[in-house]
């Protein structure tokens, strides 16, 4: 659908979309707006398979991949995931959650996955259903053309070429570069919560047997919590996520450190007891922020490229694909429909908010003793333990009716703390600890 009003003179290549960034966000709406007929071009930074972070999955996405036509592909690749098991160590006992149990009981499972093998399905779908798939190809500059005419993008390939693209309507998909969000100072520090995460990869570690071989554990311990991921080569991705101040304290490389960190977790080393470390160990710093807005004009934002949310519920690529179908549906009346366009992006900004802010409020309190406690001893009354394991497979944008028994389950909460008061109020000056702002703390490098 090329606009030929549109002007071109300063640009090699013209097409209806940009994206930038391969990961699912960008791949899934690359797809979707390919599918309707668009002229779609994705540039993507590196080339597939390349490593990334993020190995569970939520049974929210299986619905996705059905759209998207890979499911096939997902299941080859991925470890089974029925539920996702917690381990405290103020507790004498593990607990289990499985999937099944939730509200809606039509999506029992999901996956782990390496993302290399993962995020290269989605691309290359991408590629088959008609997108213009450039990688090794990294954007360096937008110009916005005026009156809402589109924008002029500049790429460097990795051979040193540098070509221009106009399109009519830009999506950033960058992930944690932000491409748009750094440029125009809209990108955040989350004041409300920080963290920062040390991962590595593990061969020959204990799993569970039968049917939860594939559960995703977590475990908490004393400066934050580990997660414990299986996937079907045999590896197991292991990483935590600690309190930005611990990780500056360290005086060691980042792999012993992280070694002594999974010493003070018993459960996990046990574990880990007759595994070997089979990658490098990777270290990531205050990785919680939000982007002051998710559109304009003619541009939005997807995924990681609006928002990082601590990664406690595996709800990144969840996420991330959901915002792209939202993503999608947005741009496609924009371009088709221009005089419904600003109810179009209001409501995509609806759904780019409502995710991380339902996810939010059990991320900011994960780590609270009253919160453990209701995790660990978990009750249906008036069906919380069903909504509660709704939000956990990542069932929060459909209609399944979980919002008024997770009302019931906030009130709960809040009446417990009000009744341990002096526990609560000793607990939110440990979080304000926890929180604080670490200046340079992301600058830990891998060494």
């Amino acid at each position: 659908m090329p606009n030929d009003s549109i002007r071109t003179s300063h640009a090699d290549h013209r097409c209806d979309v940009l994206l930038i960034g391969g990961g699912p966000a960008g791949s899934t709406a690359a797809t979707l707006l390919a599918e309707r007929g668009y002229g779609v071009t994705l540039l993507e930074k590196a080339r597939h398979p390349r490593f990334h972070i993020g190995e569970s999955l939520l049974p929210a996405n299986l619905p996705l991949f059905e759209k998207l036509g890979i499911r096939a592909e997902v299941e080859a690749i991925g470890m089974p995931k029925w539920g996702a098991e917690f381990v405290s160590p103020w507790h004498a006992h593990s607990q289990t959650f499985e999937f099944a149990d939730a509200w809606d009981k039509s999506m029992p499972h999901a996956y782990q996955v390496r993302r290399s093998e993962f995020d290269e399905i989605l691309i290359r779908n991408a590629g088959r259903k008609g997108a213009n798939v450039i990688e090794g190809c990294r954007v360096r500059n937008v110009e916005f053309l005026p009156n809402g005419e589109g924008a002029i993008v500049r790429a460097d390939h990795d051979d040193g070429r540098s070509e221009t693209w106009q399109c009519r309507f830009l999506i950033d998909a960058s992930g944690r570069d932000t491409f748009l969000g750094n440029r125009f100072k809209a990108k955040h520090r989350n004041p409300k919560h920080n963290s920062s995460s040390l991962y590595a990869h593990f061969s020959g570690a204990r799993r569970h047997e039968g049917k939860k071989e594939g559960h995703i554990t977590i475990f908490w311990f004393e400066h934050g919590w580990f997660w414990f991921i299986p996937l079907a080569d045999g590896i197991t991705s292991v990483g935590a996520v600690i309190w930005p101040y611990h990780l500056k304290t360290r005086k060691k490389p980042v792999k012993g450190f992280f070694l002594d960190l999974i010493a003070l977790c018993p459960a996990l080393a046990e574990r880990l007891r007759s595994a070997e470390l089979v990658s490098d160990v990777e270290a990531t710093g205050n990785f919680s922020y939000t982007c002051d807005r998710t559109h304009g004009t003619n541009w939005l934002l997807l995924g990681d490229a609006y928002a990082f949310i601590d990664p406690v519920f595996s709800s990144g690529v969840m996420l991330a694909m959901n915002s792209a179908f939202a993503g999608a549906d947005a741009v496609d009346t924009c371009l088709r429909q221009p005089e419904r366009a600003t109810q179009a992006l209001k409501e995509f900004d609806r759904v780019m908010k409502h995710g991380p802010k339902e996810f939010s409020w059990f991320i900011y309190r994960v780590t609270n003793p009253t919160m453990r406690n209701l995790f660990m001893a978990p009750r249906n009354v008036l069906r919380v333990r069903e909504a509660l394991l709704s939000v956990l497979a990542g069932d929060i944008f459909g209609r399944t009716p979980i919002w008024g028994s997770l009302r019931v389950f906030k009130a709960i909460y809040y009446a417990v703390s009000l009744a341990n008061l002096r526990q609560t109020i000793r607990a939110r000056k440990q979080r304000k600890l926890n929180i604080r702002y670490v200046e340079d703390s992301q600058e830990i490098g891998c060494r």
